[in-house]
């Protein structure tokens, strides 16, 4: 079957940046705004709330703005994805990015009158049948709310934020979109590409000197850039922990893990597990670079594929298509199901061609219930990777896609779970179909760049963020202090194994720069894992598929530690779940040798 490679937006709104309809959704949100602004301002908490109608019909509001909102932004991103150089897209998001914080200061008027509501109050809400979906959530805002200021102050912090947090990020892909590379080709031919192009280009297939000499321009190319993104880093961080310092707290760490609705001994003790379990990879870095034709591996060659002298597998965007959707098939019915629906029905992006923007993800449109994909496909086995985790994301959307919205509202470390677990189906199919030794060989090598990046690569990037906000907690971090923070947590995390790293990686890393997402890294980590722990399980569980649903509808309903024990009957806090995942890597890791060894 044929599968465009291109997406449908005009089915979310039609005629692009300019439709009519966008434009009348945004006006009708703002009227919703206003409408609800003024039902909060003349709620009178005691007097109103035992009218449980009444409060049910402010829920529901609120999460119809949220949704509004959220569908308006997720097409918006989606166009200026695919035409980095679409400038009107960006005018178009500051303006929803405003009504963002109109949102914002209403639920935080929201929490603060679920604190004022007795304790007897706030239980009979949430017995009441039409709220009982959002209890949790219900209860989580209540305690969120015990730490906020008086409205006046949320209310310009959250507007300072639209400038002096938003902006900052806003101002890191302006920067992004203005960096060229140098790249000189096998042919001789020197181009200039954009830091999208050319991290594409370090993972393709090369000479061992060319893809050096392609990382030293990368990393030159930061460097000259390295004042103003520097002051980006600063700017954003001192602005986070400002915020974090006016609501009591100098724990830059807590509400990353509130967000993530998990412990800090859950944290600790995942991390332990990883440090503990490195050199597993260490060894399969030195046996990597032998097999590159090296004495010793580089930052560059962690992610270079394979060069065996043989074919290197490629597909086209239509056979990954079908391989991915036969081996969900295989797991569950309901996720092969989606994928096709997904795939017919242009959901995804994966057009190879100039002026997108680098990365993949996938967004969900609460109010269609559909989702959008952005990749680019270049016929690699990591890119049918990537196409099964985008649509391990759409799946768990769509199986929530029924219930309230402040139900779907999942954190990151959860998010990745059934991303993780789809890609873990194909890197495994992709394997057990190769016939041949060293095609095998070359698959097993890009089913390790996840275990390499949440083992290795995610924790330096934890690594180097903690201890960033330990200095800019101090004051403002020099490029040059940057640079010796993130060389110093890549030599620890890898195990001083690398001959070189990459110390501008605080500037080309998107993660360190989105605002409403503080370290954007643990929760990858968590996610490989957990899924690892539900793969597991999956091969030996008849059921699998209804239980696996039921786990995905909960993950906004609990927290991650309640979530575990419930679905899977394990304790996050102890080192056992966590090190079953590390016998699946390994279990590779000794194909991987076994196979690699004659080649020596």
């Amino acid at each position: 079957m044929h599968y465009s490679e291109t997406w449908d937006l005009d089915h979310i709104f039609p005629g692009g940046i300019n439709s009519p309809k966008l434009t009348a959704k945004i006006a009708k949100i703002k009227r919703q705004l206003a409408a609800t602004q003024t039902t909060l301002t003349n709620w009178r908490v005691t007097a109103d709330t035992p009218d449980y109608d009444w409060f049910t019909q402010l829920v529901n509001d609120l999460q119809a703005i949220q949704a509004g909102l959220a569908q308006c932004e997720v097409f918006v991103v989606a166009v200026q994805s695919a035409d980095a150089g679409n400038t009107q897209a960006g005018t178009v998001l500051n303006q929803l990015y405003q009504l963002d914080n109109q949102l914002d200061n209403l639920l935080t008027r929201f929490k603060k009158s679920l604190v004022k509501l007795d304790n007897q109050t706030f239980k009979t809400i949430l017995a009441q049948p039409a709220l009982k979906a959002v209890a949790f959530n219900l209860t989580e805002m209540r305690h969120q709310g015990r730490a906020l200021l008086d409205d006046q102050t949320e209310d310009l912090i959250n507007n300072l934020a639209l400038d002096g947090f938003q902006g900052w990020s806003d101002h890191y892909d302006t920067l992004v979109n203005q960096l060229k590379i140098k790249y000189t080709d096998e042919n001789g031919q020197t181009h200039q590409l954009s830091a999208g192009q050319a991290q594409n280009t370090l993972a393709a297939a090369m000479p061992n000197a060319q893809r050096t000499q392609l990382m030293a321009n990368w990393e030159t190319a930061w460097q000259a850039q390295a004042a103003p993104f520097a002051d980006t880093l600063n700017h954003l961080a001192g602005f986070r922990l400002t915020n974090y310092q006016a609501h009591g707290t100098d724990n830059f760490l807590q509400k990353p893990l509130e967000l993530n609705r998990m412990s800090q001994a859950t944290l600790d003790t995942m991390y332990k597990v990883v440090a503990a379990n490195k050199d597993l990879l260490l060894s399969y870095l030195k046996r990597k670079a032998a097999l590159l034709g090296k004495d010793h591996i580089d930052w560059q060659d962690v992610e270079a594929p394979l060069n065996l002298g043989s074919q290197a597998p490629s597909q086209t965007y239509d056979q990954a298509a079908e391989f991915v959707i036969a081996n969900f098939k295989r797991f569950s019915p309901k996720m092969a199901h989606l994928a096709q629906y997904a795939l017919e029905h242009r959901w995804v992006e994966a057009e190879n061609r100039p002026n997108k923007r680098p990365g993949g993800y996938m967004d969900n449109l609460p109010e269609t219930q559909e989702s959008r994909i952005f990749m680019t496909f270049t016929g690699s086995p990591n890119d049918t990777a990537t196409l099964a985790h985008e649509l391990g994301h759409a799946f768990h959307a769509d199986v929530i896609k029924d219930l309230p919205l402040w139900r779907q509202d999942y954190a990151m470390n959860v998010a990745e779970t059934a991303s993780t677990f789809a890609e873990l189906i194909v890197a495994d199919a992709s394997v057990k179909a190769a016939s041949d030794p060293k095609t095998k060989l070359q698959l097993l090598d890009g089913k390790m760049q996840n275990p390499l990046a949440m083992f290795l690569d995610i924790r330096a990037r934890f690594l180097f963020e903690t201890r960033f906000y330990e200095a800019r907690q101090r004051g403002i971090v020099t490029p040059d202090e940057l640079s010796s923070l993130m060389l110093s947590a890549q030599k620890e995390a890898y195990g001083n194994a690398l001959t070189t790293y990459h110390p501008m990686f605080w500037a080309s890393k998107l993660h360190f720069y989105i605002a409403d997402v503080p370290f954007y890294n643990f929760p990858y980590t968590f996610g490989y894992l957990f899924s690892l722990g539900i793969y597991a399980q999956a091969k030996h569980q008849p059921d699998f598929e209804d239980r696996y649903v039921a786990l995905l509808r909960d993950t906004a309903n609990m927290t991650t530690e309640e979530l575990a024990q419930k679905h899977l009957g394990v304790d996050l806090t102890q080192p056992a779940f966590w090190q079953a995942g590390v016998a699946l890597i390994k279990r590779d890791i000794d194909e991987f040798m076994a196979l690699s060894a004659p080649l020596l």
